[in-house]
């Protein structure tokens, strides 16, 4: 009889989630694991190698885990869901004229409740992942935590996960360093994950190129799209783009365009096909609304609200107030411009070391 009930954990194939695992194992937890099969990459007409999460080797890296240790492992097949939902996204969203986030959607929407579904058909409690975050609970109220590893903190990519299921999810790896992890597969023999590659591109487009992936999604896009104008913060044409959704606010290689001094996307216009060039100062912003919430540590907030708020990923965060506007949108305030807000990406509100919340970018301005 185990220790603490049955758990079933997200198994990419990664030294992170494979030592989730071990970790969970060794404090008593009855694991099951499971490897999410999201993508089949080989029929996208791709260059690239099929790699990551859901490649055929990282299903058998996950699952030689699992014999190691003598627990089950299952293959989840979230291909139908996964298409229908987050790839629709991503190329609706490049058409509007957005830069979408589909990492924090499939967190989200796809992975944690397609988790929970199978959680409940094998009698688990529980559900985790191999993120480098933390759980907390206070005043009746489930959030997430940054992870003591700030090079590795992934709090940001989880600010869309609901109260239902971030009480029934555990985080093991919050509370340690990746060099921490590494040595630990280290002394557990697990030399092939410590040696295998990080893959930090969105799973469905391993070659890095949106572009193309977006062209051979809809062959009739490029036509359709190209030779709109280039144009400056003063409307002045400049050159011929290759069409709108193929860029993104912040850009400035690729854009097949000499001006004798380095610019910058800026702004995307979907409804006239332009793409408005400037310099690095117009891309500031010190304002900028949020849209389609999902608030964490509070149900509501009761008034102004001092946060450091992150516009991406890797994006240290900007002290700034926030103030919530009816049920689904934040007016958030910067203290200091911000560079390259873009709308369709994810904006995380942090307390400290909490998350909030978070929502979708809708719209930058300057105050």
């Amino acid at each position: 009889m185990s220790k603490h009930g049955r758990i079933l954990v997200a198994m990419s194939g990664g030294i992170d989630s494979s030592l989730a695992s071990v970790l969970l194992h060794d404090q008593g937890y009855e694991v099951i694991g499971m490897t999410m099969k999201t993508w089949d990459y080989a029929g996208s007409g791709g260059s690239k190698k099929e790699t990551g999460c859901c490649s055929l080797d990282s299903i058998n890296d996950a699952r030689t885990v699992a014999v190691e240790l003598g627990f089950p492992h299952y293959i989840l097949d979230i291909r139908t869901e996964f298409g229908d939902y987050v790839i629709d996204h991503f190329t609706g969203e490049y058409l509007e004229g957005r830069t979408p986030n589909p990492c924090v959607l499939c967190n989200t929407h796809i992975k944690w409740d397609a988790l929970l579904r199978r959680a409940d058909r094998l009698d688990c409690e529980f559900i985790a992942t191999g993120h480098y975050a933390n759980m907390r609970h206070e005043n009746d109220r489930f959030f997430v935590s940054k992870g003591v590893d700030t090079w590795k903190d992934q709090s940001y990519v989880l600010w869309g996960v609901s109260q239902e299921s971030l009480a029934r999810t555990k985080l093991p790896l919050g509370h340690l360093r990746k060099t921490e992890i590494r040595e630990m597969a280290k002394e557990r023999g697990f030399m092939d994950l410590v040696n295998k590659s990080e893959s930090y591109e969105i799973c469905f487009v391993p070659d890095n190129d949106y572009r193309g992936f977006l062209k051979r999604r809809m062959p009739e896009l490029e036509n359709q799209v190209m030779g709109g104008n280039y144009v400056m913060q003063d409307g002045t044409v400049v050159g011929k783009h290759e069409g709108y959704p193929f860029y993104t606010i912040g850009q400035r290689k690729g854009l097949g365009i000499a001006l004798g001094y380095p610019v910058f996307v800026t702004e995307i216009r979907k409804e006239s096909n332009e793409v408005v060039l400037g310099r690095d100062k117009d891309l500031e912003r010190n304002g900028m609304y949020v849209s389609k919430l999902n608030l964490q540590k509070y149900d509501r907030l009761a008034g102004p609200l001092e946060t450091v708020t992150k516009v991406r990923y890797k994006h240290d965060g900007t002290p700034a107030t926030i103030i919530q506007e009816g049920d689904d949108r934040i007016q958030v305030l910067f203290h200091d411009s911000v560079s390259a807000i873009a709308p369709g990406q994810a904006a995380v509100f942090y307390e400290g070391d909490d998350v909030i919340g978070g929502g979708w970018i809708s719209k930058s301005f300057r105050q």
